[in-house]
């Protein structure tokens, strides 16, 4: 059970770095923000590299999971910060992703 739960973490956190990354050097170019948005960006795009590395399984399969992890961090990235009011679609959405992730990760194989 805890290393369902440092997998989920270590999602969550490679998720926080790349979407934080992304969306500072989005500020930077498409907002006129400063060079150091861009910068500050870059290094944090940098680290979720690093930070996915740390999961146990497969690149293929930490990738496929963290896109499931990734489009549900979007939505409440942008209702948070760019005041995005997500609709029932959008919900239905994520948790069919999720749903996913569920399968690819734990779904009994022989």
């Amino acid at each position: 059970m805890i290393s369902i739960f440092k997998a989920l973490g270590l999602f969550v956190l490679a998720g926080l770095f790349e979407i934080g990354g992304g969306y500072l050097v989005w500020q930077w170019l498409r907002s006129g923000k400063s060079l150091w948005w861009g910068v500050v960006g870059a290094i944090l795009l940098v680290l979720y590299g690093i930070v996915a590395t740390w999961q146990l399984t497969s690149f293929g399969k930490t990738y496929a999971v963290y896109g499931a992890i990734f489009v549900v961090m979007s939505i409440a990235w942008a209702w948070y910060f760019d005041g995005f009011k997500p609709d029932r679609l959008d919900l239905i959405g994520g948790l069919i992703v999720l749903a996913g992730v569920g399968v690819i990760l734990y779904w009994p194989r022989s």
